[in-house]
């Protein structure tokens, strides 16, 4: 079966933003323009093709990463809408781990929110080429060049303006001026922004248009050389040449392309799907991934075309309920067919593929075979997590896992009956393989159940879906702070098994030293042996063991994060060491290397995005000082400043009711997890007093 789509025509792209930009309304005029959809959905109304789950629909916001496809001027463009709420930034995050290209959104009256930086961070850090959209132009405040402004200031971003609203004499936004074809966009109103005329830019904006001309020119001047000869030369430089040299910037991210409009008004989209056509990268201009060979860890390239051996990348997992367990993957070379049995290389299994899925938010189309470039669900495959690569067993490859942020705030949760508690055991572990940011553990102090999560919001949905999804009712407690353990030294443990089991002998001894993760955060585990008689599956599970070993640390039974575990060595007989003794033994030898530690408690530590009023400025700060946090930057903008503070989670709770009484609710924040720190020795006896029960948990 022939691809439809040439590898050159194909867009794997990303829409993010803050909050409330206006990502899904953005997302659904791109599907109705491209004949996707017959009627434009309202996030507003709870009809948005994209946000599908009922929580979405009630709240009006996003809160799982959807994917789609549609089809513009002969492309293939597969879009992935991605949430805003930094409860689910690892939506996100997971999202641009497979994506191409992306769109950043930004608001015309805010410019650039916190959590616009969060994203565009996110998106540098996995190289992503991307162009902007200033979206809203036609509320009241807007401010095209401010939000640009905003651009260079707070993401020191590049941007090319390629677009400028034209708003008539009455300050209406009525259309676009293109600097790139030098045209007067107009959308008819009549038929939803369907039709658009081309006109003359009017005398009034004549002015304007050639000086922002010029400006995209000159910058074009410095990344490209045939701009640079006709700009010296004062030559006209025709339209395809221009459009040649933005895909060039923006494919190697040496600039910006910046466009405008407003999605809720149907002005600004058709021109935007043309930018991600015309200057967001295939498949074919990203030329090869990276991957690592399992056998010798050495790098190799796959390159990304049809021909060559297959590779998949599993970045997404949901219980669907007609299909089971359906996971979202990108496949990055080669071919895919029903039928097909691909190897996982993180789990070492071989399983067949029983369907693959075109998705459309919740809905499916089943292919019979799948290329290099598509995103799709595939179903069968009963071993394979989020951040597992598939491929052929006679060439494999591992590609770079997602590292995804720690849980900061827990709560008890508990069946509210026997025959619940199995449902509600199920519906956990499934929850927990969808989202690799929620956690569930058993407290092995007193038996409980507890759930954990980036957020209130996050947690809150979590038991909403137990409640409708799976039809589980449970009880829950307050939500508290995610405290973790971390050690101070270097340290090595020693475990050795030997015992029968139905009348097999079993043995294994391992050695592991844990020490601080002075490079960075994360726990690092590393094989400091030399043996190649040593299974590479036992070295699997000996990894396995030693991290589980880390659940329950040794002061006050949290986590331990951010240390280095090193393989130091390993005993084992022939016919009697498998990979159960092996387990075993390593993770009773890092117990063993906690006990001979000094180890310290850390707790989460929240940044906040404080946008407030000047007149109440006084007041939060000394709220936020009175909590043990600080105040790092306060950007001062027209009628009203943000704060950058840090403060320990700990002492937030309750902060949204507390900001609204001392700024008369004109206040507002955004909160993500910023990092874990040492907490002072003083709080840290109080924090160990209340998780013994000598004091009440709103005891400060």
């Amino acid at each position: 079966m022939e691809r439809k789509y040439p590898i050159n025509k194909v867009r794997n792209i990303g829409i993010m933003a803050h909050i409330d930009a206006g990502k899904t309304t953005t997302t659904e005029r791109m599907l109705y323009y491209s004949g996707k959809i017959y009627r434009i959905g309202e996030v507003d109304d709870g009809t948005a093709t994209m946000d599908w789950m009922l929580q979405e629909q009630e709240r009006g916001i996003t809160i799982t990463s959807a994917a789609t496809t549609c089809e513009w001027n002969s492309h293939k463009i597969n879009i992935i809408d991605t949430p805003g709420h930094v409860d689910f930034t690892a939506e996100v995050e997971r999202a641009l781990r497979v994506l191409d290209g992306a769109i950043g959104i930004f608001c015309g009256v805010a410019g650039v929110q916190p959590q616009s930086e969060t994203v565009w961070r996110q998106a540098e850090r996995y190289k992503v080429p991307r162009i902007a959209y200033i979206n809203k132009l036609d509320r009241t405040g807007a401010d095209f060049f401010n939000a640009v402004d905003s651009m260079v200031k707070k993401l020191a971003a590049r941007p090319v303006i390629t677009q400028i609203p034209y708003y008539t004499d009455d300050d209406e936004f009525a259309g676009i001026i293109d600097l790139v074809s030098e045209k007067l966009l107009l959308f008819s109103e009549e038929d939803g922004g369907s039709t658009i005329s081309h006109e003359d830019i009017p005398e009034s904006h004549k002015a304007i248009s050639e000086e922002y001309r010029e400006n995209m020119l000159e910058a074009l001047a410095d990344y490209v050389e045939e701009i640079t000869e006709a700009f010296l030369d004062e030559k006209d430089i025709p339209e395809k040449d221009i459009i040649g040299a933005l895909r060039k910037v923006t494919i190697n991210q040496d600039l910006v392309p910046v466009f405008c409009g407003s999605s809720l008004k149907n002005k600004g989209v058709q021109p935007l799907l043309d930018a991600v056509v015309n200057y967001l990268p295939s498949p074919e201009d990203i030329g090869t991934v990276k991957g690592i060979s399992p056998k010798n860890e050495q790098s190799i390239d796959f390159k990304l075309n049809d021909s060559e051996s297959m590779s998949a990348y599993v970045f997404k997992i949901v219980t669907d309920p007609f299909v089971g367990k359906l996971l979202f993957a990108r496949i990055y070379s080669g071919t895919i067919k029903r039928g097909s049995v691909v190897f996982d290389t993180n789990s070492h299994t071989k399983e067949r593929i029983t369907k693959i899925l075109q998705i459309h938010a919740n809905r499916r189309e089943e292919l019979e075979v799948a290329f290099s470039g598509d995103i799709v669900g595939l179903v069968g495959l009963k071993s394979a997590k989020t951040g597992h690569t598939l491929c052929l067993q006679n060439k494999k490859v591992s590609y770079e896992n997602i590292t995804f942020p720690e849980p900061v705030i827990s709560m008890a949760i508990e069946a509210k009956s026997k025959k619940e508690q199995q449902k509600l055991d199920e519906a956990l572990i499934k929850l927990e393989e969808e989202d690799p940011t929620f956690k569930k553990y058993i407290d092995p102090e007193n038996g409980q159940t507890l759930i954990s999560g980036m957020g209130e919001l996050h947690l809150e949905i979590i038991i909403d879906r137990l409640q409708r999804e799976f039809n589980v009712h449970a009880n829950v407690g307050k939500p508290q702070v995610s405290y973790k353990e971390t050690v101070t030294k270097a340290t090595t443990g020693f475990a050795h098994i030997e015992y029968d089991f139905n009348g097999k002998s079993l043995f294994a001894a391992v050695s592991i030293e844990i020490a601080p993760n002075l490079d960075g955060e994360g726990t690092v585990f590393k094989n400091a042996i030399k043996s190649d008689s040593l299974e590479e599956r036992f070295i699997d599970y000996i990894e396995e063991g030693a991290k589980d070993a880390l659940l329950v640390g040794n002061i006050a039974g949290f986590p331990v994060i951010d240390v280095v575990l090193t393989l130091k060595s390993v005993d084992f007989r022939e016919g009697e060491s498998d990979e159960t003794s092996f387990k075993m033994a390593a993770t009773q030898a890092v117990e063993d290397a906690l006990k001979k530690n000094d180890s310290i408690l850390l707790e989460p530590v929240m940044k906040l995005d404080i946008i407030c009023p000047e007149e109440y400025i006084g007041d939060v700060i000394n709220d936020i000082n009175m909590r043990g946090g600080k105040i790092e930057k306060i950007d001062k903008q027209k009628s009203y400043s943000v704060l950058n503070a840090v403060a320990p989670l700990d002492r937030l709770f309750g902060y949204a009711t507390e900001l609204r009484s001392c700024s008369q609710g004109r206040a507002s924040y955004t909160m993500q997890f910023y990092t874990y720190d040492r907490i002072p020795e003083s709080r840290a006896t109080k924090i160990m007093a209340r998780f013994r029960g000598e004091l009440s948990y709103y005891e400060k």
